[in-house]
């Protein structure tokens, strides 16, 4: 594969990942199922809202994913998961391996911590352009119209 194609991109200055912040935090929680299943930590959506809730403890969640960045480091608490097999709805027989679908659960923080960072990775690339205009599956900021827009460019 050749890789001189990556000598075309522009050159971005590189930016300040800054600290988060407590309505990074509560944005991301607000949008949670509070029916969600827990992970290990047995812990669900409606139990961490009441605990953000805690200025103090908001402080000291920000505090742990703001040291996971700076250092580079995803803790392994985080990384512990869970696998849950459930049926798919509908099916007649359950004989086969097909009518069944493995969940895979994480714990609850290291969860949140995703979300926040997701969201703010998804911002900062739909701002400064990072991503090719016809690229719209999974972003935010792009919508139908923008598929429209692409697919009559295409043709």
């Amino acid at each position: 594969m050749d890789l001189n194609i990556l000598n075309e991109i522009e050159h971005k200055p590189s930016q300040q990942w800054n600290s988060f912040s407590k309505a990074e935090f509560k944005s991301a929680i607000s949008k949670c199922n509070d029916s969600s299943a827990p992970g290990p930590d047995k812990l669900s959506w409606r139990h961490l809202k009441v605990i953000i809730a805690n200025d103090d403890c908001l402080t000291n969640i920000i505090n742990i994913a703001d040291s996971c960045i700076n250092l580079g480091y995803w803790p392994n608490y985080f990384k512990v998961s869970s696998m849950i097999i459930i049926s798919k709805p509908n099916k007649t027989l359950y004989n086969h391996l097909k009518a069944f679908r493995p969940i895979v659960l994480l714990n609850i923080l290291g969860k949140l911590i995703e979300k926040v960072i997701t969201e703010r990775l998804q911002f900062t690339v739909a701002r400064n352009d990072f991503i090719h205009p016809s690229q719209l599956g999974g972003l935010k900021f792009k919508f139908t119209t923008d598929a429209g827009v692409a697919l009559t460019h295409i043709v």
